[in-house]
């Protein structure tokens, strides 16, 4: 990128700022006459007095020459406008085009970035920059020639004009430019100093205001409010005193400006009155003078406020160079680059003396060196934070090492491009990243490398597809259609699209996601008119579906939908429906103001029932909820109510408490009567329905459908047993009743019988299209963890890579789900080459080379890695900053794997250290305990107090940890912990430890399988203690 403003102005707009100058040149020789022609008029027409007159060969009466004048200037006013006009939108399309480039620049800059930058950056500043900070600069990129050679040469164009009317009136016009000229830039950087002074202030203060709010208890703790208040009337008298100063220098220069703009004319008035009063001026001249002055004005002020545009320009084009100008940026070549010859990667895989450093210097891998010929299924193994993560990115090419290379058959892996590192090799890590969009369109991203086929346009489209060509092209944007087929169905196994579809079903089943999209597909809703065979295959599956359910004796497993009968499983709102809700007017949350619901349980005689029953609930709802946190799952999982809706709740109860509910407020009997309509008899055992209350039930729903008004038909779509419900999804139509959640295993029995009834209409393909079509949310957020991961993994396979790499990408799966999921991506790579990195310490004996990763460094196939960390090497501690070796402590305890060495030499900096002597206790049965140990060097006993004295439960050693359950609760310590030799601990304090929970969901999973396992030993060895001390 150019280094500066101008540089890249003229560098991508040199055609067209040359174009604006050229006309902004032309323009002024009419404009110039713009001015000259109200003096003729004046003089000539208008008090002249020999005529008829001669006119560029035309002789003239008064009135017609004063016509012909007034028509010329009409014609010069439509001329300059013209003019103005063009430069307007021609230096706006010039400004938008290079303000596109370099957005365009910045994005591609983001795609060059080295992964570690983005640990660095945060999201929000890079999309701020690219978005916000580039706009002001689109405006100035327009006007960086145009504006100082327009309004410059207006000015000029005035001034010649005023001294060819008399030199005295011009330089009376100009005699005090050099002033303003000089003092009021000068004082505008004065006051923009003191707005940057007083943003800076104000921040402070914001500062200080959030500590006052946060540590509020504190102040009255130590009476320090007056403290407090002295130092916030200090901070706002400093703001005061910068706004004061802004005011009356803004101020001042309005007052400048304002004296020096009245004072010209009054050697105008003083100067050319006397000038005509002698015969040396004419009135018209004067006239025509005084217009242009008061033309002056405008383009001097747009002189004068360039200054500061250009300067706010070249401060904002220069942070934008030192953010995305970076050294270590990806080559332009390798993101473009489509070799001719893509060869398999087959041979010699080879990573010799590799090292990978943060910018701290930390050695996150330390010379590790690997051979492997390819194809072949091999491990990296190791302990969390040992680098075996960051080595397998080296592999993948999403990481550059440091030191050392990775080479293929002695080609360097970093030379290569992405067009064969990016579909020959695939990589899924712990936390991918889901792209917003459907699952097919994340299942077939991999397949997205570059247009295969262009989409034909006709007409007014292939126009516009022309046009946005040309721009692109003009841009430097890439001129590739977004809508064309980017899918390579070759690259996936697949000849057709019909035969892509097949093959994601087939990936979706390795990694055990089919099931998850068949579900999610039922859950969708299809326009009949777009797949009437579907639809018609969906009615004869709700036949099926009741028939299987006769047969196998669970008819009752589903309430069926029936028009004469209440149905208990289905809410009262669907019971009066008796349909589904299409749009916002029938929705269950609305049902309480919509006034054709409300007069309808009037004319049943439910509207006060409905009343009292809401009361009812709401204090039930109350009682139950008033002490769950808000964003406790249970508010959505049971609730009638929301968290934010629980006070306005209490204040109703407490209102009809004081009063009656027949005095309640119209608004307090809306929201009572709403909760009601959400009760679902079978489910909510509350014993606000009885066969009295559904009977009038029934009557409300023949009043709702016989008296439902035209204008709401189309608001509710009917249950009826022949016809598809639009409005309901696939699974919904096809069971066409309610789950019946009081029948155990309903769910069960009713999911199979479902799953063979699709299976038998033969629809189960095109309901996992349905699922395949499901919208997924920013970075995947309407999908479960595990599901991110399974399709991760399914979106790498589908490319069909020769190496796939899969680095702890199961973490959330249990070990029986994760051998599944490897068993059948190992038999897809069957041929070829698979790298596993797994979370634990250990992999099966069936892999071709399993190599170790421990503190940076790698030990070979077969080899068993010493399980001291390395330490020998001083400098090596140094680097880490003094925590080499407690680092690689902390990293061989489960519940902290998967944490970056960044994070544990964190965790090292934030904990204590204590040394015990042998036989001192560390910590004594009984007591209550607020940090946790981690054993760095020595031996610790854990003893039993009993009433027969200590019994010795058993030795800890170096890598252990103890006291962590009284992180979790205040319970007293179970055991006696005391040094058996000298013992060297580091503690963690709660607080410490609540915050890495905050920060990394996957602890509070590994707590618990710690905690789990520490229970469970315990137990385990207590039994065994007191077992030995009874034979005894």
């Amino acid at each position: 990128m150019e280094r500066g403003v101008f540089q890249f102005v003229f560098r991508y707009s040199k055609t067209q700022q040359l174009v604006l100058i050229l006309v902004v040149i032309a323009s002024l020789p009419f404009y110039f006459f713009s001015l000259d022609i109200p003096k003729q008029i004046v003089d000539k027409a208008i008090r002249g007095s020999d005529f008829p007159t001669n006119y560029y060969g035309l002789d003239l009466e008064q009135v017609p020459f004063l016509m012909v004048l007034c028509a010329i200037f009409l014609i010069l006013v439509v001329v300059n406008g013209g003019f103005k006009f063009f430069l307007n939108v021609y230096r706006g399309a010039a400004g938008e085009r290079l303000l596109r480039r370099l957005r365009y620049q910045l994005i591609e800059r983001v795609l060059r970035f080295p992964l570690p930058q983005f640990r660095k950056t945060s999201q929000g500043e890079v999309v701020s920059m690219v978005t916000l900070e580039t706009e002001p600069l689109g405006g100035f990129f327009g006007d960086a020639l145009n504006l100082p050679s327009y309004q410059g040469g207006l000015l000029l164009t005035l001034m010649g004009f005023m001294f060819v009317q008399d030199w005295k009136l011009g330089l009376a016009a100009i005699a005090l430019y050099p002033v303003q000229a000089w003092l009021i830039p000068k004082l505008q950087r004065q006051v923009n100093a003191l707005g940057k002074q007083r943003v800076q202030t104000v921040r402070r203060l914001n500062e200080r205001i959030g500590e006052a709010v946060t540590g509020a208890h504190e102040v009255h703790a130590n009476d320090t409010s007056q403290y407090e208040l002295a130092d916030f009337s200090t901070r706002l008298g400093n703001i005061f005193d910068i706004r004061y100063q802004i005011y009356k220098k803004k101020f001042f220069i309005k007052f400048v400006n304002n004296f020096l703009a009245l004072l010209t004319p009054f050697f105008f008035y003083s100067i050319g009155g006397w000038l005509v009063i002698r015969g040396d001026m004419t009135v018209g001249s004067l006239i025509a003078v005084l217009g242009a002055y008061k033309d002056v004005s405008a383009p001097w002020k747009m002189l004068l406020g360039y200054y500061q545009r250009k300067e706010d320009a070249r401060i904002k084009y220069e942070q934008l160079i030192e953010k995305f100008e970076l050294n270590d940026l990806l080559e332009e070549e390798k993101l473009v680059a489509e070799p001719d010859d893509k060869p398999a990667m087959t041979g010699q895989l080879v990573a010799a003396n590799t090292s990978l450093s943060e910018d701290d210097g930390l050695k996150v891998v330390d010379g590790a060196s690997m051979r492997v010929d390819l194809p072949s299924h091999f491990a990296v193994v190791g302990p969390p934070g040992g680098g075996k993560g960051e080595f397998s990115q080296m592999i993948a090419r999403l990481l550059n090492p440091s030191g050392g290379k990775i080479s293929l058959n002695d080609t360097d892996l970093s030379g290569l491009p992405e067009a064969f590192t990016g579909r020959q090799i695939s990589y899924a890590g712990q936390t991918p990243y889901i792209f917003g969009g459907t699952i097919r369109d994340n299942l077939l991203y991999g397949l997205k490398h570059r247009p295969l086929r262009e989409i034909e346009y006709e007409g007014s489209a292939a126009s516009a597809r022309e046009r946005q060509i040309s721009e692109a092209d003009i841009t430097g944007n890439v001129t590739h259609d977004i809508n064309a087929n980017w899918v390579d169905v070759n690259a996936a196994g697949a000849d057709s699209e019909d035969d892509l579809v097949g093959r994601m079903q087939h990936y979706l089943k390795i990694v055990g996601l089919e099931d998850d999209v068949y579900s999610i597909g039922l859950r969708q809703n299809i326009e009949p008119s777009e797949r009437p065979e579907l639809v018609e295959n969906l009615l004869a599956a709700r036949k099926k579906m009741r028939e299987r359910l006769d047969e196998g004796k669970v008819s009752d497993y589903v309430e069926s939908f029936d028009a004469d009968k209440f149905n208990s499983n289905a809410s009262v709102a669907e019971n009066i429906l008796f349909g589904t809700p299409v749009g916002a007017n029938f929705e269950i949350e609305n049902l309480g103001h919509n006034d054709y619901v409300m007069d309808l349980l009037e004319k049943v005689g439910l509207k006060e029932e409905f009343m009292q029953k809401g009361q009812r609930l709401a204090e039930i709802m109350v009682d139950l909820f008033q002490d769950l946190a808000p964003d406790h799952e249970f508010w959505e999982r049971f609730s009638f109510i929301g968290p934010d809706d629980l006070p306005e709740f209490q204040a109703i109860l407490k209102r009809i408490g004081q009063s009656s509910l027949e005095n309640a407020s119209v608004e307090d009997r809306a929201l009572l009567v709403e909760l009601p309509f959400k009760l679902i008899p079978a489910r909510h055992h509350l014993g606000l329905v009885d066969e009295e209350f559904e009977t009038r039930i029934l009557e409300a729903r023949r009043e709702f459908s016989a008296n439902l008004p035209e204008d709401l038909r189309g608001d509710v779509e009917f249950f009826e047993a022949g016809s598809y419900n639009t409005a309901s999804s696939v699974q919904d139509n096809i069971l066409f009743g309610k789950r019946a959640s009081e029948r155990a295993g309903s769910s069960k029995i009713v999911g199979e019988v479902l799953a063979k009834v699709v299976d038998e209409t033969g629809i189960r393909n095109e309901v996992i299209n349905l699922g395949l079509g499901y919208e997924v949310g920013i970075g995947g957020a309407r999908l479960s963890p595990v599901q991110r991961q399974k399709l991760a993994i399914a979106r790498s396979l589908i490319k069909q890579p020769d190496l796939l790499i899969l680095n702890e990408a199961l973490t959330g799966l249990d070990s029986e789900s994760q051998k599944m999921l490897l068993e059948g991506v190992r038999e897809e790579q069957s041929g070829k080459s698979f790298m596993l990195v797994p979370s634990e310490a250990e992999v099966d004996g069936s892999y071709d080379h399993v190599f170790t990763m421990e503190g940076g460094r790698m030990s070979g196939s077969g080899e068993t890695s010493s399980t001291e960390p390395v330490t020998s090497d001083a400098a090596e501690t140094e680097i880490e900053g003094g925590f080499g070796e407690e680092i690689d402590v902390l990293a061989a305890i489960p519940m902290f794997a998967g944490m970056d060495r960044s994070k544990l030499k964190l965790l090292s900096f934030a904990s204590e250290r204590y040394q015990y002597e042998p036989g001192e206790v560390v910590i004594k049965q009984g007591d209550l305990g607020d940090k946790a140990y981690v054993i760095v060097d020595g031996e610790a006993e854990v003893l039993l107090e009993t009433s027969e004295g200590p019994k010795k439960l058993v030795t800890m050693k170096k890598n252990e940890l103890f006291g962590e359950l009284a992180l979790l609760c205040e319970a007293p310590r179970t055991a006696t912990i005391e040094a058996g030799t000298g013992l060297q601990v580091m503690s963690i304090e709660k607080d410490i430890f609540f915050t890495l929970i905050a920060e990394d969901p996957q602890m509070s999973a590994r707590l618990t399988r710690s905690v789990a396992e520490r229970l469970e030993r315990t137990t385990r060895d207590l039994g065994e203690a007191l077992s030995a001390g009874g034979s005894s």
